[in-house]
């Protein structure tokens, strides 16, 4: 089996963003980067299924070549290989699009990642992937057995779980509780040194949107403490100033 595991380089969540070039782009200086949490889950999934039925990982990475370390990591984790495209990820359909070219010239009966980026959170590239190569697509996904060409899978929905059966090759996003995330052991973190990564140039893709500003969320306004005897003060506060009564 081959499978494809997609991954982003992203900000660490406690990381504090700022904004460069009249906001027009994030301020790369002093911010830690992450293999981003979602695509942490597919990964160790990935290299689960692989230990059970044979075959081979590959991560791919679109991205520049500040990413590497993170592409690193996943393969010590257990990857065997990994490509990345060496451009700016600005866009979900752009990014999709690198995504697809790579998976249509090499073949692959899984592709998976996470179900969003923590950088923009827009959650559409699997199945903008789905829909370029034709083949299904499926997130939030919390579970995922494979037998044979069969997938056994469960997603989130509202209110509850849905389980359902496909036939590979599918396309699917993921996140907790598919996996636990896996650690790179010291033996990985050698070996990964060795392992082959590809650098490739993106394709070209027509009307990507560009990005004309960025800005930071309102700042939280003051907390007002009410007390408990003071209820009708509350009410009066939620109605004149919070307008939300």
């Amino acid at each position: 089996m081959k499978i494809l595991v997609c991954i982003t380089n992203v900000p660490d969540t406690t990381a504090k963003i700022s904004f460069a070039d009249n906001d027009s782009k994030l301020n790369k200086t002093g911010v830690q980067y992450i293999i981003g949490p979602y695509d942490d889950y597919a990964l160790a999934r990935a290299v689960e299924l692989k230990e059970q039925l044979g075959g081979s990982v590959t991560v791919l990475n679109v991205g520049e070549a500040d990413g590497e370390p993170q592409i690193r990591k996943a393969l010590a984790i257990g990857a065997d290989d990994a490509i990345r495209v060496n451009t700016e990820p600005t866009d979900s359909y752009y990014v999709a699009a690198q995504i697809a070219h790579i998976a249509q010239q090499n073949n692959y009966d899984l592709i998976l990642m996470g179900r969003e980026s923590i950088d923009f959170n827009s959650g559409v590239v699997h199945g903008l992937v789905g829909e370029m190569l034709g083949l299904p697509s499926f997130s939030p996904v919390m579970k995922l057995d494979i037998e044979g060409s069969t997938v056994r899978l469960a997603r989130e929905i509202d209110g509850g779980k849905e389980y359902l059966e496909a036939q590979l090759p599918l396309v699917l996003g993921c996140q907790e509780p598919i996996a636990e995330w896996k650690i790179p052991n010291m033996r990985g973190i050698m070996t990964a040194r060795s392992k082959p990564l590809q650098v490739v140039e993106p394709i070209s893709v027509d009307d990507v949107p560009v990005v004309e500003r960025y800005s930071q969320p309102a700042p939280k306004g003051e907390c007002k403490m009410i007390p408990v005897e003071e209820a009708e003060k509350l009410i009066t506060l939620l109605r004149t100033e919070a307008k939300v009564l």
